[in-house]
């Protein structure tokens, strides 16, 4: 998995590529629940990742408690129907704010 990391209107944006499975979900981990702590508003864009297992939506509900611990704004964006599938199936939808693509997850934030 690669992971690029910037700064746009205001907010941080994460970029993932690849799939966030067990094998890679470690890397995510890593750096997501940090930056949603450190910064008020974060995108973590998923346009490029093709699938999500179990050990994948475990780090993302990592992120989400950082947000709701510390009253930060956690957006994902670009998510592939076979992901949202995932994400329907888990219950994960009504967890996250969820828009298409990045401009309407920076939008989201305000």
């Amino acid at each position: 998995m690669q992971i690029r990391e910037d700064i746009r209107d205001g907010a941080c944006v994460i970029s993932a590529e690849g799939r966030l499975d067990s094998g890679s979900a470690g890397e995510l981990e890593a750096v997501l629940p940090a930056r949603v702590q450190a910064q008020g508003k974060v995108v973590l864009d998923l346009a490029a990742v093709p699938y999500v297992s179990s050990a994948g939506l475990r780090v993302l509900l990592l992120g989400a408690k950082a947000a709701r611990s510390t009253g930060h704004r956690l957006v994902l964006c670009g998510i592939a129907p076979a992901v949202r599938e995932v994400f329907d199936i888990s219950g994960f939808t009504s967890l996250f704010t969820l828009e298409d693509d990045l401009d309407s997850a920076l939008a989201a934030l305000g």
